[in-house]
């Protein structure tokens, strides 16, 4: 698809992602800065479900930068072990806990590259905190979804995220950065699913590109309640006809 071409798709995208996410927001749980950079470090080969039911616990434990920067390795290392790489996890953690307080006040930075010299932190992970704390458009995360996702839109021939956030920084107007960002993990996490994408529920079925389309829930489907979020979210379904 020529870059024309995927300009014009994204103008019929954007609403129609609209549509389908009317709210968005990171599925993370926090209550602000610090609690959100965390929570992205935990989730790393992990699932946000997991993390979700972890950090509560965490957090009241460790409710500041200084708290974290304080603790003892061993101390989190029992806290986050579900997680995955816990050690490493931990590290993470208490080494940009430990920036914090010494070079930023005990508050988590508004740049990018600020971030970036945290430990744990990648542009990935930045994207998320900038967006969904402050508001900042600094780019467009590219996470497992969204690299397939724009792979099945045709948005990009790349597969490595840096490569693909610059393609799609190119085509969505920065002002769209945030919301489609948010939009389309919730859309590959609920949506278009990686082995059985949910086509028949799909606000974007008219102008998806993918070939191998699934139009037919499973006899399991055609009874199940409606959807939500692992954060409560509706799923907002497209039904039959429209």
């Amino acid at each position: 698809m020529s870059k024309n071409n995927q300009e014009h798709f994204i103008q019929k995208l954007l609403p129609l992602l609209r549509k389908q996410w009317p709210k968005t927001l990171c599925e993370v749980n926090h209550r602000n800065a610090l609690e959100l950079m965390v929570g992205v470090i935990l989730s790393a080969q992990s699932t946000d479900k997991t993390v979700n039911e972890l950090t509560p616990a965490l957090f009241k434990k460790f409710p500041t930068a200084e708290a974290f920067a304080k603790a003892s390795p061993l101390a989190i290392e029992k806290m986050v072990m579900r997680s995955g790489f816990f050690r490493a996890k931990t590290k993470s953690i208490l080494g940009a806990c430990r920036m914090l307080v010494a070079k930023f006040g005990g508050r988590v930075p508004k740049t990018m590259d600020e971030l970036l010299e945290l430990p744990g932190i990648g542009r990935k992970s930045a994207n998320v905190i900038l967006g969904a704390i402050y508001g900042i458009a600094s780019g467009i995360v590219v996470d497992t979804h969204m690299i397939r996702l724009s792979g099945r839109f045709q948005l990009t021939k790349f597969v490595e995220p840096e490569k693909i956030e610059k393609d799609l920084c190119a085509i969505v107007p920065q002002k769209e950065w945030v919301f489609f960002s948010q939009a389309m993990v919730l859309h590959g996490r609920y949506i278009c699913i990686a082995r059985r994408p949910r086509c028949w529920e799909c606000h974007l079925i008219k102008i998806c590109p993918y070939p191998d389309k699934i139009m037919e829930p499973k006899e399991v489907d055609q009874a199940s309640a409606p959807r939500k979020t692992i954060t409560g979210i509706p799923i907002q379904i497209r039904t039959a006809g429209r």
